[in-house]
């Protein structure tokens, strides 16, 4: 057996304190709601971006990334579940530093937050495996009942498509909203709906599980992004990126999660004028 004296010991912890001294926040406490954490809402109910695991620990691409962004800054990540509708006023608000559930981009976000594009997705209509409603576009779902997770970019451009839809006039989606994608699963699965629309990363997710099966995917694309309150903390977390990037953690880590790269980027920055100043 091998004996450590305690002067060893002693000199081990304080060499310990002594590195941790070293990282120093890249972030000044004034522009976080805690000093030396950053903090990230996440609603993980949507695989492989988010999501809980058997444990219940916290898994997915947006999680690891998080971590990692974090690590770069030299601050400890704190996540804070929520639903997704109450995200964008709790920002506001100040309960936490970054929305980071793969937010789309909008004109119209990027002048309420400061949103940082890192990754691209599009959208995914399924139905379940034994379904026979024949869906090959959007404009296939006229008519019918359809679930939708709300407060998000699919039920928005959902319903921004409807509308030109019934302006040519077909008939109108019968759309009933949900508060996670797995309710919106659920309800399909009890009968209650015909058809689901989420992200396709998530479709895929419930594909391979059985799930469901998707009838058409890559719809609508756009970029996703981390969003901000503050200024200081998106040119932080975007220059963390960009050396994630440089360092090949950002390629493996969407490589490991099969997810889509922000196209031809190698720096990341926020993009659009962000909120106007109070």
């Amino acid at each position: 057996m091998i004996k450590l004296s305690l002067g060893f010991i002693v000199g081990l912890v304080l060499s310990g304190s002594v590195l941790a001294q070293t990282c120093t926040p890249k972030v000044s406490a004034e522009h976080l709601t805690a000093p030396g954490k950053l903090q990230m809402s996440t609603n993980p109910t949507l695989p492989p971006q988010q999501f809980v695991d058997s444990k219940g620990e916290l898994q997915g691409l947006n999680i690891e990334l998080g971590r990692a962004i974090a690590k770069n800054l030299c601050l400890e990540p704190v996540f804070v579940r929520m639903d997704m509708p109450p995200m964008v006023p709790a920002l506001q608000a100040g309960r936490f530093d970054v929305i980071n559930t793969g937010l789309f981009w909008t004109e119209e976000r990027s002048k309420l937050m400061f949103q940082v594009p890192y990754g691209q997705q599009s959208m995914s209509i399924y139905t379940v495996p034994n379904s026979k409603l024949a869906v090959s576009k959007f404009e296939d779902l006229s008519g019918h009942v359809v679930g939708i997770e709300t407060g998000t970019y699919a039920e928005r451009k959902s319903r921004e498509s409807n509308a030109a839809m019934v302006a040519k006039g077909m008939a109108p989606i019968d759309f009933r909203t949900f508060a996670t994608a797995s309710e919106t699963t659920a309800a399909l699965r009890a009968g209650q709906l015909e058809a689901g629309i989420n992200i396709d990363e998530t479709a895929i997710a419930f594909e391979e599980r059985g799930i469901v099966k998707i009838r058409a995917s890559g719809l609508y694309g756009t970029d996703i992004t981390l969003s901000f309150r503050d200024r200081a903390v998106a040119e932080a977390v975007a220059q963390a990126l960009t050396d994630l990037k440089a360092d090949g953690t950002y390629d493996k880590l969407f490589d490991k999660f099969r997810m889509t790269r922000l196209k031809d980027t190698t720096k990341f920055a926020i993009r659009g004028p962000g909120p106007a100043p109070k």
